[in-house]
């Protein structure tokens, strides 16, 4: 990772995906795999081959909403049930808002600087391939 860089870089995001790939292939589960830059925008894009086509959408927003948020995406899920704080939060930003596992912050030096989306398995199988590739860097 380039340190004059406040962002995901490409090369990085390639990185973090393969390592994804990995840990999808490891598991059996085809998967989505997108990458946002520090700004939320997408920045590298992955559909394995037999992944869902409709988890293309859920992986990229939830990849948006994890660094729209700096928060992991199955965390958001929780506290926005029924009467708890964020109630409500996946209907704001148009229904960009994804409260299913499977979103996490990528990090360098405490600081988000990006995020991963993986969609495509049960919210434990895309939150174990979301955390390999955040784990890339």
């Amino acid at each position: 990772m380039s340190t004059s860089h406040n962002t995901v870089t490409l090369e990085d995001a390639r990185r973090i995906i393969a390592a994804a790939t990995k840990k999808a292939e490891e598991i059996k589960q085809p998967m989505n795999i997108a990458v946002v830059c520090a700004g939320g925008h997408l920045l590298a894009f992955e559909r394995m081959h037999g992944a869902w086509i409709g988890s293309v959408d859920i992986a990229q927003k939830k990849a948006w909403t994890s660094r729209a948020f700096d928060i992991e995406t199955g965390t958001l899920g929780t506290l926005s049930q029924s009467g708890d704080q964020f109630f409500g939060i996946h209907a704001s930003n148009d229904g960009k808002v994804m409260i299913f596992a499977g979103g996490v912050p990528i990090k360098q030096d405490g600081k988000v600087i990006g995020a991963i989306g993986v969609s495509g398995g049960l919210g434990a199988q895309d939150q174990a391939v979301a955390e390999a590739g955040a784990a890339a860097l």
